[in-house]
């Protein structure tokens, strides 16, 4: 038997495993996949060596690329890592992350410039997703520290956006919103750059954040976390297997997420 999981911090909430084992029922695989909350990044190694793959989440995604001992492109473009395979005594990275990103956004058209808020893990496969397609980019955060390490970017602070300037779409991509009482930046920004926007993408998924409401009230087309949580599942579990069912995993995987 396979054992797989999910790695984070809070992972309380995450609907992972349940996409997963169902989709190892659904194609008969001999395998389990459960969470697992770590609290020290300086564990993550020895932990990962515990089962045959890992998915990576919240905060953990950079320090996921660091403990590799094998890096596909994406991941060393990125500088974070999602997916984890444990194989031959050594640590294979992935990132499913941007290519489900970029499957989420299918219906999102003419979307020539986009705003990401944050410049963690996810932001930076978010960009880097964004970039293989040519779009424009600009990736704003609270603190300078992170913006330092995203040089292949255009950046700049919150403080420093020009509030009337025209994004296609805006992607949230910081924890603002988890406690239902926080936006990434200051409300009256948002509402500004909301005005000349088409779209709002929010990583954070199963509840309307803050970030979601208001983009709402300014009638963007909407979406959260959800269908990039599928399709990176998607891709991790054809990683973990070995195997190219696409449609079949997929299937599988929506059907979980529908189950009471």
């Amino acid at each position: 038997m396979k054992f797989f999981a999910v790695i984070g911090d809070p992972i309380v909430h995450s609907k992972s495993p349940r996409m997963h084992n169902n989709a190892l029922q659904i194609l008969r695989q001999n395998a389990v996949y459960v969470k697992y909350h770590l609290k020290d990044k300086t564990k993550l190694r020895d932990i990962v060596k515990l089962f045959d793959g890992v998915n990576i989440t919240i905060p953990f995604k950079e320090e996921a690329f660091k403990i590799a001992d094998f890096k596909d492109d994406s991941v060393t473009c990125i500088g974070s890592a999602n997916t984890l395979l444990y194989k031959h005594n050594q640590i294979y990275a992935y990132n499913t992350d941007y290519i489900g990103f970029l499957k989420a956004i299918d219906d999102f058209y003419n979307v020539k410039k986009v705003l990401i808020l944050g410049a963690g893990g996810t932001a930076k496969a978010i960009a880097y997703a964004l970039k293989t397609k040519n779009i424009q980019i600009l990736i704003a955060n609270r603190s300078k520290a992170r913006l330092e390490l995203l040089s292949d970017y255009q950046c700049c602070l919150y403080d420093d956006l020009n509030p009337n300037e025209h994004f296609d779409l805006i992607v949230n991509t910081t924890s603002a919103g988890l406690n239902n009482m926080d936006l990434p930046c200051s409300k009256d920004l948002l509402k500004n750059l909301f005005l000349n926007a088409s779209y709002a993408f929010d990583v954070i998924y199963g509840k309307q954040t803050p970030f979601m409401k208001l983009a709402k009230q300014y009638n963007l087309q909407i979406k959260d976390g959800l269908q990039m949580l599928l399709w990176q599942g998607v891709f991790a579990y054809e990683l973990f297997l070995d195997c190219k069912n696409t449609e079949e995993i997929f299937k599988a995987m929506e059907l979980a997420l529908k189950l009471p």
